[in-house]
């Protein structure tokens, strides 16, 4: 399991439904709406995800 970096909820890496690139990394989200947050200000939650 990870960490959804906009709202904290784990989810699991192994089969992600919601996922974005940034910066080389792969991030997963709990939801289509958490991965439009992170897209509008991907730099703001990749900090918080590191």
């Amino acid at each position: 399991m990870t960490t959804d970096p906009v709202c904290g909820t784990k989810v699991d890496e192994k089969e992600p439904e919601f996922q974005s690139q940034y910066a080389g990394q792969t991030y997963v989200f709990c939801s289509e709406d958490c991965k439009k947050e992170f897209e509008e200000r991907p730099d703001e939650f990749a900090e918080t995800a590191a």
